[in-house]
């Protein structure tokens, strides 16, 4: 059974920008070295919640990804035995704090949130999309519209640049290491910085020419053209990146083992074809979930991170 669950004005986890390399949080261990929170061995802090919370990355209108991920649901309520709840988040903070207060057990978090959610959370990500032949991710790509006068990312110098939040990986932290790297230019300094909230609203904001140029994942763009919600038209590419991994999808840490091994079976075992996942997510290629290792999978995010001087701290 899904319901629709609205978690409003939550207090908000507030991400510390401070220098230092990655760690969790004191409250949790890691005692194998695999740079997420260890299950609980104290039986006593393990929950097995009747119902369980479910929430996508808050990329995009929370509505049309409700029933996108609705057929995915009815099969995760049958594989657990539980009842699944759909939390459309409004921000990364908020999703982040949801999973820190115990509010939400299974949840997608974008690429640059993962690391802040894996510290500051206990969020144990195990899976995410790819293709039908297990390739995988996205691009950063900074992007204009005709006629701007932004011709290549030099002409951004001395103007404003759109990014999305400051967790962002696509929307911020890997164009600002990649700027200041390639382009010798530093937010703040050789550009203004405007924030946006969501890439889709960078996008649009280009496409709409409130802003020249702006920092966006290629993946959400993609969608947005497949859908008409912007034409090529209106956009222009100045640059792409290298590929980075996409939503790290996964559960929180003090699920019981049982629990946690049901909901891992649930997105392995899905079948997608004919579902509105494979109608929206075919869109970016994307046909299946495959497994990943946030040591692994993330260590690219991680030396952005690093790149930038930054790592993240909870409290």
């Amino acid at each position: 059974m899904k319901k629709l669950l609205t978690l409003a004005c939550a207090t908000m986890l507030t991400p510390v920008l401070a220098h230092g390399a990655f760690q969790l949080d004191s409250r949790y261990q890691d005692n194998d070295g695999d740079l997420i929170a260890d299950i609980p061995s104290d039986e006593s802090k393990l929950v097995d919640p009747s119902t369980l919370v479910f929430a996508y990355t808050p990329v995009e209108d929370p509505a049309v990804y409700k029933e996108v991920w609705s057929e995915f649901l009815d099969h995760l309520a049958d594989t657990t035995g539980k009842n699944v709840q759909f939390f459309p988040v409004q921000s990364n903070a908020a999703q982040i704090e949801a999973m820190r207060a115990g509010r939400l057990h299974i949840a997608g978090f974008n690429t640059g949130s993962n690391p802040l959610a894996v510290a500051c959370a206990g969020f144990r990500p195990f899976t995410m999309m790819a293709a039908a032949d297990g390739s995988f991710g996205y691009e950063m790509e900074i992007i204009s519209y005709p006629g701007s006068g932004v011709n290549d990312v030099e002409d951004i110098r001395g103007g404003e640049l759109a990014f999305t939040s400051q967790t962002s990986n696509s929307g911020f932290k890997a164009p600002s290491a990649i700027l200041k790297a390639d382009y010798n230019m530093i937010a703040g300094e050789d550009f203004e910085p405007v924030f946006s909230g969501k890439h889709d609203n960078s996008i649009l904001g280009v496409a709409n020419k409130d802003y020249k140029a702006a920092a966006v994942a290629n993946s959400v763009l993609n969608r947005m053209l497949s859908r008409d919600v912007v034409s090529e038209d209106q956009i222009v590419s100045l640059y792409k990146s290298q590929t980075f991994p996409t939503t790290g999808y996964g559960i929180a840490h003090n699920l019981t083992p049982e629990l946690q091994e049901k909901i891992q079976d649930a997105f392995f075992s899905f079948n997608w074809e004919g579902t509105a996942l494979e109608e929206e997510f075919s869109k970016s290629g994307e046909a299946q979930f495959v497994p990943i290792t946030f040591k692994n999978h993330w260590e690219v995010i991680r030396k952005i991170d690093a790149a930038n001087g930054v790592a993240y701290n909870c409290r």
